[in-house]
């Protein structure tokens, strides 16, 4: 099966998803945290173990008080476009973790897909600051 490519020609690789239930956990209890309009964006730099890796990973995290199925999924569709959309071209080797709130559903699209790409490029800019502290 080939991977969803669009008129952009924009993918969304499973080499840019953030999996694992670990590596979820893993960003939460040792990332840092940025509270965007709309979602709350967790961030964790990673040390890749070959060079190959060096690839930004997304994850997302809708949980039940944000409505019944329908409104999960669907917020879970509209957040995983927009991260597609958004993904950057420079490698980064951090995980990133969206926690969205209710109002993804209602916001216009173009405004989450700006958020989405501010989250980031904020989580990519405040993992490498990290970095490079002793």
């Amino acid at each position: 099966m080939s991977p969803t490519v669009t008129a952009a020609g924009s993918k969304y690789p499973k080499t840019a998803r953030l999996l694992k239930h670990s590596d979820f956990q893993r960003v939460y209890q040792k990332g840092g945290r940025q509270f965007t309009g709309n979602m709350t964006v967790f961030f964790l730099r990673r040390e890749p173990a070959n060079p190959e890796q060096r690839n930004l990973r997304v994850g997302l995290t809708v949980g039940k008080a944000l409505g019944g199925s329908v409104e999960r999924n669907r917020i879970r569709r509209r957040m995983r476009e927009a991260v597609r959309l958004s993904l950057p071209k420079e490698e980064a080797a951090v995980d990133v973790v969206f926690n969205p709130r209710k109002d993804v559903l209602s916001l216009p699209f173009p405004d989450l897909r700006d958020e989405v790409s501010r989250g980031l490029r904020l989580a990519v800019q405040r993992a490498r600051k990290a970095e490079q502290k002793p």
